[in-house]
């Protein structure tokens, strides 16, 4: 499963959210279960809480499952739009550049 991307973290760059999900059931004091749609039928509906968010109804956080585009193999192709920012840092003996991409 090396270098699968999942829903999870991985890297500052990926979508972490998606949906909004109604829950359908509370197991234990940490997990739900979601009401998932059929596009996502091969992801296990059982939740941690720390990856889930509270819904406040903002456009802006919520990522269309479209745009996503899941492979059968549960993984996704990051494309970057563009690049904000670009700083050079200097160590001891050598130079490491850092980029932030939109």
């Amino acid at each position: 499963m090396k270098g699968v991307m999942r829903f999870g973290k991985k890297g500052k760059l990926n979508p972490r959210y998606i949906g909004p999900y109604r829950i359908s059931k509370k197991i234990g004091n940490v997990a739900y279960v979601l009401d998932l749609p059929q596009v996502l039928a091969a992801v296990y509906p059982m939740f941690h809480i720390s990856m889930l968010k509270n819904c406040m109804g903002d456009p802006s956080l919520i990522i269309p499952i479209e745009n996503i585009g899941i492979k059968d193999s549960l993984s996704y192709e990051e494309i970057p739009v563009k690049i904000l920012d670009h700083q050079v840092c200097k160590l001891r003996t050598k130079e490491v550049a850092t980029i932030k991409v939109l």
